[in-house]
């Protein structure tokens, strides 16, 4: 199934693609939110499609897409987990996933503008795959953990390289300023895809391609990842976990490549869709 939500920010609806169509399924009763990943909501979607599909309007292209987990209650990212990032950031393999948080609040739908935060100079894009976990993980076995996965998604893990790097502390405060964390436009869930390690991701700037990998490069795999979290904290459904970025982004070029206003990025993953974000300077 590829899931999706649609609509003015905050006021988006459940939507779903059927038979090649986009499907408002606002009547099934429920939002792509916690309790609808812990009630097994996809199942419960799927089975109610059969006899409902019919009477659901279709949605119109022009439509606003928006992220596709309603109000996650956390977005876990992982750092350096492709080889090729690693040696253009000059910095060694990691021994163990390097881990840390963005604010849910960067959530923003796939398509929105990217706001350049105040002060900010040397904001950065990272084209990256992310998962969407199904059901409450804790201390999961590394065998077992892909019966945790609802779905994945295309997320752009913008970061502001001087509030991550130059100001001292974690990570978090070039990872999270506002719009900084667009998620769409679909979540897949695991049997639409053929392999989740041979997909390709892309990410384009202006038209000129920056970004050009794929997952079979990852060096911690989605089910070790999700073993690994889960002995750190647990895992709730509608979490999302970002997985990294392949090279190619804007601090690793020479001299380095940062966005400005007016800019225009655009990325997808195979099997995932694609998304488009202009960049866009208010202060």
């Amino acid at each position: 199934m590829r899931l999706f939500r649609f609509g003015q920010p905050g006021a988006e609806k459940p939507g779903v693609v059927y038979q090649e169509k986009q499907l408002d399924v606002s009547h099934f009763g429920a939002d792509y939110d916690e309790q609808f990943f812990e009630s097994d909501g996809i199942s419960r979607l799927s089975a109610w499609l059969k006899d409902h599909a019919a009477q659901c309007p279709e949605v119109a292209p022009q439509e606003r897409f928006g992220p596709v987990v309603k109000k996650p209650g956390k977005m876990v990212c992982i750092g350096l987990n492709y080889r090729d990032h690693a040696a253009e950031s000059k910095m060694e393999l990691p021994k163990e996933p390097i881990i840390f948080f963005k604010a849910t609040s960067a959530i923003v739908g796939p398509n929105d503008d990217l706001i350049l935060p105040k002060g900010s100079e040397k904001t950065d894009w990272e084209v990256e795959l992310a998962l969407v976990i199904g059901k409450k993980a804790s201390y999961v076995a590394e065998e077992k953990a892909m019966g945790f996965v609802a779905g994945y998604c295309l997320h752009n893990d913008y970061s502001e390289r001087a509030f991550q790097l130059e100001r001292g502390g974690q990570w978090v405060k070039g990872k999270s300023c506002d719009t900084f964390a667009p998620l769409g436009p679909y979540l897949v869930t695991p049997n639409d895809i053929e392999d989740i390690n041979n997909l390709r991701l892309w990410l384009k700037v202006n038209g000129e391609t920056k970004q050009n990998g794929t997952t079979a490069d990852l060096i911690f795999k989605v089910p070790h990842l999700v073993s690994y979290l889960s002995q750190f904290m647990s895992l709730m459904p509608g979490d999302v976990i970002s997985t990294g970025t392949p090279a190619g982004v804007g601090l690793g070029f020479s001299p380095a490549q940062y966005l400005k206003d007016g800019d225009v990025v655009e990325l997808g993953i195979d099997q995932l869709g694609s998304c488009s974000q202009k960049v866009k300077k208010v202060f």
